[in-house]
């Protein structure tokens, strides 16, 4: 039995839940979470928004970004909680996305790994570099990087 109450100040919500006040601000600010207010005007939040800050982290920590969030929040029918269903089947959407993110950094990984074993002291030899600038025409940032799909390495 949780000794928690059923609406928790901003403090208790952060204490709670790790994530500090300016953060559940932010949170709040953006739609990701909600906040009832009392007669004095100070937040209160129903217990379940801890649940919805752990969804949040865990989105977070496979690198979506707050709108992804958002509009995944979103799609559940009367702004509630994610279940274990909702998660697999929103992580499921996000599947290509992550797979693409992964070959990537394996990719990069890989790249620099030789790259710094090598220091870059051979440039003639070094496949990331690029002289005179002939990637120019492939666009912005470093293309030799980017994933597979999209022209890179």
């Amino acid at each position: 039995m949780s000794h928690l109450p059923v609406r928790l100040t901003i403090g208790q919500l952060a204490e709670r839940s790790g994530v500090p006040p300016t953060a559940l601000r932010f949170y709040e600010e953006r739609g990701l979470i909600t906040a009832e207010r009392t007669p004095g005007n100070q937040r209160r939040y129903h217990r379940n928004t801890l649940r919805r800050l752990a969804f949040i982290s865990a989105a977070q920590r496979v690198g979506l970004t707050l709108n992804q969030i958002h509009e995944a929040l979103a799609t559940l029918p009367d702004n509630r909680t994610p279940t274990v269903a909702d998660w697999a089947r929103l992580s499921e959407q996000w599947r290509a996305e992550l797979d693409t993110r992964i070959d990537a950094l394996q990719r990069l990984r890989d790249r620099l790994a030789s790259c710094i074993g090598c220091g870059c002291l051979s440039l003639k030899s070094c496949s990331l570099q690029n002289a005179d600038d002939e990637l120019a025409a492939a666009g912005p940032g470093a293309p030799l990087l980017k994933p597979a799909r999209e022209g890179g390495i």
